[in-house]
């Protein structure tokens, strides 16, 4: 089946978002896709999610269909683009599914614009009190010790740099080889979805931008190591859970652990056996099960 037709709408802000939009029955399900990544990272889910439910799924501001107009400073710009997405739509009573930087992006949401979602489903997703962003050490591992402080230091990393030189030269061999090696390190797409997945990638136009949000994201109610927490966690009343891969080497543990500590009893949560940062293409039933009993308001097991 081919991915649902990429339709566009102009927002009040001047921002135009791409979105896909698939016909269902009256729950409405709104798709946010993470880093490197769009809506076209859905289309398997999209194309295989219960029929009973309407699909939206957007391309973030930067990704994409949509315009760049003007550069996020923070992970509330898009989700400010957000609501005014669905206020475009007349959109209500929808549950938000969120993964790794949308799960941040779907958090802000919740907490500043409540009484639109219904449920929150957080997909490996990005901690409650931000994704740090630090230089390699001597070792190549993160020097935890020496955390970026501003957007220019986060520009001018390593790291940032040879993936926008990617963007920039189109070097699919190159980003493959980067996702084999953290993200589809068991299961990979087939060859056409995979090149697909691939030219989208180099469509952002906002990597440094993201880094930086997600380096002074905090939610929580405790300082992160960069900033103080905006305790707005406690806001989100909804049902929520957090699912995530066991094997999954871009959200660690310990921010799943996070997650889960400042969401407290007010959510449940779920690990995806067999599974890395991917869940949609390391085993696409086992999170379809998952997504749609929480959906149905069925116990999740």
């Amino acid at each position: 089946m081919a991915i649902v037709e990429l339709k566009k709408i102009l927002l009040t802000n001047g921002e135009e978002l791409a979105y896909r939009e698939r016909e269902g029955g009256e729950d409405v399900v709104l798709l946010v896709h993470g880093n490197m990544t769009s809506s076209v990272h859905w289309d398997v889910v999209i194309e295989n999610l219960a029929p009973e439910y309407k699909v939206y799924a957007i391309d973030l501001r930067g990704f994409g269909g949509s315009s760049y107009r003007r550069p996020i400073l923070a992970i509330k710009d898009f989700a400010k683009d957000l609501q005014l997405f669905v206020d475009a739509l007349h959109l209500q009573d929808f549950a938000l599914v969120g993964w790794s930087l949308g799960g941040t992006v779907c958090q802000q949401f919740c907490a500043d614009y409540p009484g639109y979602c219904n449920r929150l489903f957080l997909l490996a997703s990005g901690s409650s009190r931000g994704y740090g962003c630090y230089p390699l050490g001597e070792d190549g591992l993160p020097d935890v010790a020496n955390r970026y402080q501003t957007f220019e230091a986060v520009k001018e990393d390593d790291k940032t740099k040879i993936v926008q030189t990617a963007y920039d030269t189109l070097n699919y061999d190159f980003l493959r080889q980067m996702w084999d090696m953290v993200i589809y390190v068991d299961n990979k797409p087939a060859p056409e979805k995979y090149q697909t997945y691939l030219e989208d990638m180099t469509t952002q136009r906002n990597l440094a931008e993201c880094y930086h949000a997600l380096n002074i994201f905090n939610l929580s109610a405790v300082h992160n190591g960069l900033v103080d927490g905006e305790d707005k966690i406690k806001d989100i009343q909804i049902p929520v859970l957090i699912a995530w891969g066991e094997n999954d080497m871009v959200v660690t543990r310990q921010m799943t652990e996070e997650l889960i500590a400042d969401f407290g009893d007010r959510a449940i949560h779920h690990e995806l056996k067999g599974c890395g940062h991917s869940p949609q293409i390391d085993d696409l039933d086992q999170l379809l099960g998952v997504m749609e009993r929480f959906l149905s308001k069925q116990e999740v097991r």
